[in-house]
C-alpha cells in the first residue's frame, strides 16, 4: 500500500507538468552499472539555454526503492528527472543524497520530498543551504531569466551526516548505498555514495575530468587532496565525478589530483618563502591543464584562491 501511495503521488505530480517542463533538454540517463544511472552534464556555465544543466546527477534502483544522487538546479529539472526515472522503474524514490551545498546539487529537493523521499546531506552543507539559500534562489532566477519569486529555497534536509560519519541505506535485494562524509573538499561537508554491490561510486565534486576544476571561496584544497586519497581506499571500479564522464579513478589523476597537488605545493612554497601574491599567481605553470574546458575562466581564479588558503594556513 505504501509503495502504491508513493507511485500515485508521482503520477499526480507528473500530470501537473507543463509542456515546457516535459521538454527534451535533459538527456536520457546513461546506465553506468547494474543498478545505477547517471546524467552526464556538459561543461558550459548554467544558462537559460541549458536550463542550468551542467553537472552530473544520478540514481540507484534496488528491488524495493530508488535513491537519487543530487536533485538538480531547479524544481523543473527535478520534475524532468522524475519523468525519466519513471521510464525505468515505478519503485518509490525513498532517498535523495545532496553531495554538497551548491545549488545545482539540491534545488530540486522539494519535488522528490513531495514524492516521499527523505533528504540526506551533511551538517555543514545544511548550514550553508540555510544561510545562503535565498541568495542562491535569486541567482538562479537571474541566470535562467525567470520571474521573481518563482524559485525558492527547498525545505530543510531530513538527516544530517557529521564529519567522518557513514550510513548504509537499503534499497531492496542486495542493493545498498553507503553514504560517507568525506570532509571539507570542494565545499564543506562533501558526501560520497558507494553503490553496493556494483563497485560504483558517486564522488560528487571531489572528482573532475574534461574541464578544469573550480576552487571556490568555500573550498579547502588540502582537505580536497585528502578526500581524493581516501577515494583510493574504496574497492570500486567506476567513479562518477561531479563533472565529466564516469571512469576508473586513474582517469582523474591528472585533471584532479595532479592539479590540486601542484597548485597547493606551489602556493605553500611561495607563502613560506615570502613571495607576494601577484608573483606567486603569475608564476604558477598550469600549462599541463590548458586543454581542459573552462581553463581560461578558472585558472587565474583558482591560483588566487589557493594563495589565500596557503596564506591562511601559514598563521
Amino acid at each position: 500500500m505504501k509503495q502504491r501511495t508513493h507511485y500515485l503521488i508521482t503520477i499526480a505530480l507528473m500530470l501537473f507538468i507543463t509542456p515546457a517542463f516535459a521538454a527534451n533538454w535533459l538527456p536520457k540517463p546513461a546506465k553506468v552499472s547494474e543498478h545505477a544511472w547517471a546524467w552526464i552534464g556538459p561543461y558550459e556555465a548554467p544558462s537559460k539555454a541549458n536550463h542550468g544543466f551542467r553537472m552530473n546527477m544520478g540514481f540507484v534502483v534496488g528491488k524495493e526503492a530508488v535513491a537519487i544522487i543530487d536533485s538538480g538546479y531547479t524544481p523543473e529539472m527535478a520534475r524532468e528527472m522524475l519523468i525519466q526515472i519513471r521510464h525505468i522503474t515505478s519503485l518509490p524514490v525513498r532517498y535523495v543524497i545532496n553531495t554538497n551545498s551548491q545549488p545545482h546539487r539540491y534545488f530540486g529537493n522539494d519535488i522528490f520530498k513531495t514524492a516521499g523521499a527523505g533528504i540526506i546531506t551533511s551538517l555543514e552543507a545544511a548550514a550553508r543551504m540555510d544561510n545562503e539559500g535565498a541568495q542562491f534562489a535569486h541567482n538562479i532566477i537571474n541566470t535562467l531569466g525567470l520571474k521573481a519569486g518563482t524559485i525558492k529555497p527547498p525545505a530543510a534536509p531530513d538527516r544530517l551526516l557529521k564529519s567522518n560519519e557513514s550510513t548504509t541505506l537499503a534499497l531492496g535485494g542486495d542493493v545498498n548505498i553507503v553514504v560517507t562524509h568525506f570532509g571539507h573538499a570542494h565545499t564543506r561537508g562533501s558526501l560520497v555514495v558507494d553503490v553496493k554491490p556494483d563497485q560504483t561510486v558517486f564522488a560528487g565534486d571531489i572528482l573532475y575530468s574534461g574541464r578544469l576544476l573550480a576552487v571556490l571561496n568555500v573550498s579547502n584544497v588540502g582537505g580536497w587532496i585528502t578526500a581524493y586519497e581516501k577515494l583510493r581506499t574504496l574497492p570500486a571500479k567506476l567513479f562518477v565525478p561531479g563533472h565529466g564522464p564516469a571512469s576508473p579513478l586513474a582517469a582523474f589523476e591528472h585533471p584532479t589530483y595532479a592539479y590540486l597537488t601542484a597548485l597547493k605545493t606551489h602556493m605553500d612554497d611561495a607563502v613560506n618563502n615570502g613571495v607576494d601574491a601577484n608573483t606567486a599567481i603569475s608564476g604558477f605553470d598550469s600549462s599541463r591543464w590548458k586543454n581542459l574546458a573552462n581553463y581560461s575562466e578558472l585558472a587565474g581564479r583558482n591560483a588566487s584562491l589557493m594563495y589565500l588558503e596557503s596564506e591562511a594556513d601559514s598563521f
